[in-house]
């Protein structure tokens, strides 16, 4: 099974890379192994894939050796699972509010005696079967271990619920959704707390249980703070960077077409 690149950075202590992706582009994955990111976050809660092109891209991803980390659009247990067997190394589950939806998501994505995970043991996890079949397989427990759960920690109830949630064991981070958890703290003021307060909560509460921490961030100053805060994974690089690129090339276009290139 492949190794994940993610959990050995996380496991020495490390800033794991990672860029984030909404769009089917073959292209990015591969340069995003070439610029040597560890894990591309792939988006599925709010952008429409089909399975296969999930597949696919999950396919690339294993070939180019470069973790993908999902975020699903369900917490249907055998659609989770299914991510894993189709080669994502980890889950990120949106609106994780307390222990109890952790605990679910550990027991779909985990297979016993962590987990209950349903074994098929044919998919691109188990090299379509030939990893598993083989009499001396250490299949499940090399899945067990290379493979990571990520908790979003979206709402005021998860700030409050952060120690318990990152106490369940299979969870191996808490990811502060700033912009969901914005949305509410400023709809329910009653809460008494800023965004800035709940990352400290949950930083703390990670740290207290042996967990990573983790955040998006809007600069690489940003990236920067809160890596020296002690996060490990702060996304850096998007597909949408492309409407910069589209921007200065239109500009640069106008100052052709305007005279201002010089010949």
């Amino acid at each position: 099974m492949r190794k994940s690149k993610v959990l050995a950075k996380w496991r020495a202590g490390e800033f794991a890379r990672f860029c984030s992706m909404g769009h089917v582009l073959p292209f990015y994955i591969r340069y995003a192994a070439h610029f040597r990111y560890d894990g591309i976050w792939l988006d599925l809660e709010h952008r429409n894939f089909d399975g296969r092109e999930v597949q696919h891209l999950l396919a690339l991803c294993h070939r180019y050796d470069i973790d993908c980390l999902v975020r699903p659009p369900t917490t249907q247990r055998a659609r989770l699972y299914r991510y894993l067997e189709d080669g994502a190394t980890g889950l990120m589950i949106p609106f994780v509010s307390d222990a109890q939806t952790a605990r679910d998501i550990v027991a779909a994505a985990k297979y016993p005696p962590i987990g209950n995970r349903g074994l098929d043991g044919a998919g691109l996890d188990a090299d379509f079967g030939l990893d598993n079949w083989d009499p001396s397989s250490t299949y499940i427990a090399d899945a067990n271990r290379e493979t990571y759960l990520v908790a979003q920690i979206e709402t005021p109830d998860a700030v409050i619920n952060a120690d318990e949630i990152a106490a369940v064991a299979g969870i191996d981070a808490l990811f502060v959704g700033p912009a969901d958890l914005g949305l509410r703290l400023d709809a329910y003021p009653a809460y008494g707390m800023t965004v800035d307060d709940a990352v400290a909560r949950v930083a703390a509460a990670a740290k207290r249980h042996g967990k990573v921490w983790a955040r998006t961030a809007g600069s690489i100053e940003e990236v920067d703070r809160y890596r020296r805060q002690g996060a490990l994974m702060v996304p850096h690089g998007s597909d949408f960077a492309l409407r910069e690129l589209l921007q200065r090339a239109s500009e640069d276009l106008d100052r052709m077409l305007a005279g201002k290139i010089a010949s």
